[in-house]
């Protein structure tokens, strides 16, 4: 089995661990620990934490050290110097919002995978000539939501999303129905208003809901 195999087989088996992967954007220890921690108290344990603020890469370390039961995967990662830097830390895996052939290429051949971010039929099939068949569909919503999916299960049924950007309760279950998704990235667990107050028992409510959605038919 080669790398890229391996690291297929790690993304499915990390993306079936929950129908919603949390991205976070942590701003200090307290609150890390408190809303990661009442996340998987929720039945969340993979969870996507983004490097949108200097704290970021720290927040990866000191959660995958005070929560072992947690996988930790580093978002937006967009060079190689930074997929190392996360490797470093202690990610499982890694997110990107885009993937240029150079994030690709280390991606395909490091100790952890990535999970490349594409918006187009042509983006994924650059991904594939390097063997990724499991993919981030973002900014999902804003490229073509459920629409485009439906669209690249045709040509391209081998492949699989974890659509994220603009997944909210309202249509999160028309994402889960589709045969080419994962499981989906999502915020709504980790709303601005609770984060800010501490509230981590109303965000341990959240992902108990979140761990059990299914799918719904579209339209």
């Amino acid at each position: 089995m080669t790398n890229i195999q391996q690291h297929i087989q790690r993304i499915d088996n990390i993306c079936a661990q929950a129908p919603v992967i949390p991205v976070l954007k942590l701003d200090n220890a307290e609150q890390a620990i408190g809303v990661c921690t009442a996340l998987v108290r929720g039945g969340l344990k993979v969870l996507e934490i983004t490097l949108r603020n200097d704290y970021g890469l720290q927040a990866i370390k000191q959660i995958s050290e005070a929560l072992p039961d947690a996988i930790v995967g580093a978002g937006t990662v967009t060079t190689p110097e930074q997929y190392e830097a996360c490797i470093d830390a202690g990610a499982d895996f890694i997110v990107s919002p885009g993937a240029t052939p150079k994030l690709l290429a280390h991606g395909a051949q490091a100790s952890i995978p990535l999970l490349p971010g594409v918006a187009s039929v042509s983006e994924a099939m650059a991904g594939m000539e390097l063997g990724y068949e499991r993919f981030k569909l973002f900014p999902a919503v804003v490229v073509g939501g459920t629409d485009l999916l439906k669209a690249f299960y045709g040509p391209l049924a081998n492949l699989k999303f974890c659509p994220t950007g603009g997944i909210k309760p309202s249509n999160v279950g028309q994402f889960l129905e589709l045969p080419n998704v994962m499981c989906v990235g999502g915020t709504w667990m980790t709303p601005n208003g609770l984060l800010a107050t501490g509230d981590w028992s109303a965000i341990e409510n959240l992902a108990r809901e979140a761990s059990q959605l299914k799918g719904t038919p579209t339209e």
